[in-house]
Formats: structure tokens, C-alpha cells, sequence
């Protein structure tokens, strides 16, 4: 019998499930939020169990406190691998996010700094408060990203905007970022988790199945030719057309009544 999700959490992990709505609070606000990796592997438990639970549909990432949402890796423990090949292979806490299936939301409330700004465009969507601020410093330590900063940040800023950042190290500000391209919405602070579980809900009402396809048919969109992409796009159509839950849809825009999702 697997563990039940909110039996994961961990002194640095905040779990927690309000109906079908997982939120995944980084909790280490002394420290930025700043991942170690005793929180790497939690992340990744967490994300293989809600890949598990049928009852989880969406998913919100946050950070405790309000300074910010995450500032990377905790550079402290970065020393600590014996050697290069033990670093490369480490479980790193994007690649653990990137796994999940369900829709997730990035609701960025401060700081989102190297690891922190992969691991906000790591999210399908991301919300950010008014005081969040955006950056890649790691040129100004002597290193590079390394959990999909240059694709994700060329992707959602476009390679000049991406490039402004990856080569100063300079952040940017909400609303630059919204401009850019690297958020949906900015709000008030006080707004910033309301928003996200509003919109979260409403995912969450969506049939599941079809909403994890078109997560995996976007993510698809962007790494392959377009020919492949609509090609992969209509098997996935495919597919889904021919659920229960497509049928159901069929059923309640016919009926004119809400359809009754489950997964099938």
C-alpha cells in the first residue's frame, strides 16, 4: 500500500490536499527557502504519489513565509558530493517536479533565484505576486543552470530576454516578467494563493485524464518538429476521444448539464 501523500510532508515540505488540490510548501523561509537535498528526495516522493492518486487533479508549488518562493539549491551542501559524476547524478528537485503529470501551479511570492527559477518554469503555470523577483545568478558563482534553465527560460522569455539574464545574473521584477512572457497574472501579495486555488479548482473540475494529455501534449509541442507535434497531438485526440469521461462530456453538452468526471 503506497504512503498517503500528506504523510511525506517533512520538517522543510509542507503537504497538504484541500479536495482535489495538492499545495506543496517549501518551508525553510530562514533560508529563502533554499532546497537541500534531504528535500530533493521528498519532492520526489511527493510528485511519484500524486502521480499515484487518482484524487490529486492539480497541484500548487509555493513558498513559506513572504520573502520568497525559492532561492535554489542551498550552496552549503553543493560540497558535500565526493566527486563531479556523484553531483551530475544527484536527485535534483526539478527533474522530481518535471515528473509530475498533473497540472501544476507556481504561485512565486518572492525570491525565485537559480534552482527557485527552474523550479517555477519546471510549473505549466505560473502566477506571480507583485513582489516576486526573477533571477539566474549562477554566472556570478562561476557556474550554470542546470535543471532546464536556458530551455525552459528561452522558451517562456524568448532567447534575447533569456539571454539578458543567464549572462548579467541581474534580476528582473514582476512586472517584467509578466512581459517577458515568464508569468501569467501578477497580483497583490494577499491575492497570490486565493488566485492560485481558484484557478487550480477549476482545473481540478476538468476530466483528469484529458487534462494530464494536454500537459504532456504541450510539453510535447516544444520538443518536436511541428509535423511530429500535430501528428503526436491527434493520437493523443485520439485517445481521449475515446474515454468515458469524453463520452460523459458528449452526454452532459447534449443533456445541457454540468459532466460528472472521473478519471475513466
Amino acid at each position: 500500500m503506497s504512503t498517503p501523500l500528506t504523510d511525506l510532508a517533512t520538517e522543510h515540505v509542507s503537504v497538504t490536499i484541500e479536495g482535489a488540490v495538492l499545495e506543496i510548501t517549501l518551508n525553510r523561509p530562514e533560508k529563502l527557502n533554499a532546497v537541500t537535498p534531504e528535500m530533493s528526495h521528498t519532492l520526489e516522493a511527493v510528485a511519484h504519489a500524486a502521480n499515484d492518486d487518482d484524487g490529486v487533479r492539480a497541484v500548487i508549488l509555493t513558498g513559506a513565509g513572504e520573502r520568497s518562493f525559492c532561492a535554489g539549491s542551498d550552496i552549503r551542501t553543493l560540497d558535500g558530493y565526493a566527486t563531479p559524476w556523484e553531483f551530475r547524478n544527484r536527485t535534483d528537485y526539478c527533474d522530481a517536479l518535471r515528473e509530475l503529470r498533473k497540472p501544476v501551479i507556481a504561485a512565486v511570492n518572492g525570491y525565485a533565484f537559480g534552482g527557485g527559477l527552474e523550479t517555477a518554469l519546471t510549473c505549466d503555470i505560473r502566477l506571480a505576486a507583485e513582489s516576486a523577483v526573477f533571477g539566474a545568478p549562477e554566472i556570478k558563482l562561476g557556474w550554470i543552470g542546470g535543471g532546464g534553465m536556458s530551455a525552459f527560460l528561452a522558451a517562456a522569455a524568448g532567447p534575447s530576454n533569456a539571454a539578458v539574464m543567464l549572462l548579467t545574473g541581474d534580476p528582473i521584477d514582476a512586472p517584467t516578467a509578466l512581459r517577458w512572457g515568464l508569468v501569467s497574472e501578477v497580483v497583490p501579495a494577499a491575492d497570490l494563493l486565493p488566485r492560485a486555488r481558484a484557478l487550480a479548482a477549476v482545473i481540478a473540475e476538468r476530466p483528469p485524464l484529458a487534462a494530464q494529455t494536454a500537459k504532456a501534449n504541450l510539453r510535447a509541442a516544444y520538443n518536436m518538429p511541428q509535423d511530429a507535434a500535430i501528428a503526436y497531438e491527434r493520437d493523443l485526440q485520439t485517445i481521449t476521444f475515446a474515454t468515458a469521461d469524453a463520452a460523459e462530456g458528449r452526454r452532459a453538452f447534449a443533456e445541457k448539464r454540468p459532466g460528472v468526471f472521473t478519471g475513466r
